[in-house]
């Protein structure tokens, strides 16, 4: 397969569509996270569908101070990645067709949840990115619209964004890819020094060690509801000396039903730890959220969660989060 190079909307507008058209939305410098979800988009799209890669530094989405100067751009390297993906067309638009005019006087606003986290760090950040989103969508008219977990503000924000204002498109999330230790795979991380990124591995290791605190207390819970709290079970149970094991698990499951609080202070250690090395990793924030609204979530909550963290580490700021599940009630 050969991928084909457009720069322009009429250029994208004027081929022949059969199938379903995949979108992947991308700043370009791509790496293997991004070729997963162009392998992604090619098995949603079909042998009859098209996918479409993005390549787009949008200067909306950055704010003074950041990096869109230095942001890496090689798009050379980035058709050989699609194309091995299995991309059909690359599409490459230059700042002027996708802004024709100069910045745009009417924008997306992200409303109180780009606010939050990323929002309070980087103001302004989701309401560019909103927009840019929005018109790619309008430009590249897909079916389907993948983007990456590792942003999960930003894939709550692009759901929402759909559902509240009626786009005629799927938009699929798909699972962040890491690298073989652990760090969360990025264009950035080929800022890092070899000290730099040594210390950068306590994001991950951070929501490891959450993840592995909440498998802890839902196992916990599970044994707890296993466990029936009568006279003649506990009889039986201390015949068997579990009584103990039986009364700690109704106890703790009584007390922390999901223990979000016992999660955010496992990872909290790992970057507490982290904060001590040379270099330091700087937090910026460690925070587990509900993913519809983003914000934090209490010791009673169930359903699905997100831990997320971002830091820097010497001039490069990186963010990383898992998903997190809270059992049902007992």
């Amino acid at each position: 397969m050969t991928t084909t190079l457009l720069r322009t909307a009429d250029e994208l507008h004027a081929r022949t569509r059969v199938g379903r058209r995949a979108v992947v939305m991308t700043m370009g410098a791509l790496h293997e996270g991004h070729a997963t979800l162009v392998r992604t988009a090619r098995e949603l799209a079909g042998p009859d569908g098209e996918v479409v890669v993005t390549v787009f530094v949008n200067p909306l989405q950055f704010g003074a101070g950041e990096d869109l100067d230095r942001y890496p751009r090689t798009l050379d390297a980035d058709l050989k990645i699609a194309e091995g993906a299995g991309a059909d067309v690359v599409f490459a638009p230059s700042v002027d067709e996708v802004y024709p005019g100069g910045e745009p006087q009417v924008r997306i606003t992200a409303g109180p949840m780009g606010e939050r986290l990323e929002g309070t760090s980087r103001p302004g950040h989701f309401d560019g990115m909103l927009t840019v989103v929005a018109k790619l969508l309008h430009l590249t008219r897909p079916d389907i619209a993948l983007y990456g977990q590792k942003d999960a503000q930003q894939l709550a924000l692009i759901r929402r964004m759909v559902r509240d204002l009626n786009f005629g498109v799927e938009i699929v999330g798909v699972p962040t890819v890491r690298e073989d230790d652990g760090l969360a795979l990025s264009s950035r991380n080929r800022y890092l020094s070899p000290q730099e990124r040594r210390t950068a591995l306590a994001l991950s290791s951070a929501l490891f060690a959450g993840r592995d605190r909440h498998a802890a207390q839902e196992a916990l819970r599970a044994r707890a509801r296993e466990v029936p709290a009568t006279h003649a079970r506990a009889e039986a149970l201390s015949a068997l000396g579990e009584s103990r094991a039986a009364a700690d698990a109704h106890a703790v499951a009584k007390a922390l039903p999901g223990a979000p609080s016992a999660v955010r202070a496992a990872a909290r250690m790992i970057l507490d730890d982290a904060s001590r090395l040379d270099p330091p990793l700087a937090l910026d924030y460690l925070a587990l959220v509900d993913p519809s609204d983003f914000t934090e979530i209490e010791d009673d909550f169930i359903g699905e969660a997100v831990l997320a963290v971002a830091a820097r580490v010497g001039t490069t700021r990186l963010i990383d989060n898992i998903p997190l599940t809270f059992g049902a009630a007992s």
